[in-house]
């Protein structure tokens, strides 16, 4: 709930979904239904740091994840995840705000035709 229901004015509102179990995430991103996945990096018994790298190696098009870590120095374990961003509790809405709009914003830029 520290992201809000809208990161930035540039952006649309956000519609959360919650997943129970490792399974129900893996059918979301599997299904395209996810835009960003946001996972608790110490959630048990699966890790929202293992269940990132899972998505990251076996989904084609995943979509970008965040991960959340209880302590700062748990940063390093979220890049071995292959997040594309990393929160700290307790979060902080501003920065949780910021955090998930750049990394929506940036998909996006990615998703973006070229045009020649």
């Amino acid at each position: 709930m520290a992201v809000g229901r809208r990161p930035a004015p540039d952006l649309g509102r956000v519609v959360f979904e919650e997943a129970g179990g490792i399974a129900e995430v893996l059918a979301a991103c599997d299904a395209g239904r996810v835009d960003l996945a946001i996972l608790d990096g110490e959630a048990q018994p699966t890790g929202g740091m293992g269940l990132s790298r899972q998505l990251k190696n076996e989904i084609d098009d995943c979509p970008p994840i965040v991960v959340t870590v209880r302590r700062r120095d748990d940063r390093w374990l979220a890049t071995w995840s292959q997040a594309d961003a990393v929160l700290v509790h307790p979060l902080d809405p501003v920065g949780a705000a910021e955090t998930v709009a750049e990394v929506l914003r940036a998909a996006a830029a990615v998703d973006a035709p070229v045009v020649r």
